[in-house]
């Protein structure tokens, strides 16, 4: 019994030294995460660059659903987007979670950020923050053949489903988001601006913090009255 006590204290030492804040209080405790500048995949970015790394992220989501001092998890995101695989990774692990689960888009959601900012249970907005919704792009050597093209294409799809899936907005209208001409000088794509995100049905309410603390504890007092 005390090895496992050892263990579990352990488990809960590692969670505090990567990922953000566990707040204890008399409503429950409440492990915040945030998704901060670019989603770091299979490539190391350079130093400059503040990243998010996927590696870090899934065992950490892994450890918050297991514990047992953790009743909620509250998702911060500013983010520019980064790796598809790794964001998509990130968005399921925490979409298949059963502990009550709620985002907040601060500054911006963008690219893949945004199934990110959909995978919760309930997602949230500032006024002032944006999402970016454009299609699949790749920097770098591209093979300019036939199966490069039905690659993108699959990807996106998978995007798409992901975000349609998981929020209130439908695949028509997100597409056409996404294949906009005219909204960005040197894209395809549209920005949303936290009401016209809210209106579109991509994220669920306009709110700030406290608005998202006081959705994630009611759902964890739900939680706690089912399980009663």
């Amino acid at each position: 019994m005390e090895q496992k006590n050892k263990d579990t204290q352990g488990n809960q030492d590692d969670l505090l030294e990567l990922g953000s804040d566990l707040s204890k209080g008399s409503q429950g405790n409440i492990y915040t995460l945030t998704i901060i500048g670019q989603i770091e995949g299979h490539q190391v970015l350079p130093e400059t660059v503040k990243t998010t790394k996927y590696e870090h992220i899934l065992p950490l989501l892994a450890g918050i659903e297991e514990s047992e001092e953790i009743d909620g998890l509250l998702l911060l995101l500013n983010t520019v987007g980064g790796d598809i695989e790794a964001g998509l990774a990130i968005a399921e692990m925490i979409a298949g979670m059963k502990k009550p689960t709620v985002s907040l888009v601060l500054g911006g959601g963008h690219s893949i950020g945004i199934p990110l900012a959909v995978c919760t249970k309930k997602s949230f907005i500032t006024r002032t923050a944006s999402m970016t919704v454009h299609p699949v792009r790749m920097t770098g050597l591209v093979v300019g053949a036939p199966q490069t093209f039905r690659y993108f294409h699959r990807i996106q799809e998978q995007i798409t489903d992901f975000v349609t899936t998981n929020s209130a907005i439908s695949k028509e209208k997100f597409e056409g988001y996404m294949m906009a001409t005219g909204e960005m000088a040197t894209d395809v794509g549209t920005i949303l601006y936290g009401k016209d995100a809210v209106a579109s049905g991509l994220i669920d309410s306009l709110g700030d913090l406290n608005d998202a603390l006081t959705e994630l504890h009611a759902m964890i007092d739900m939680q706690k009255t089912e399980k009663k």
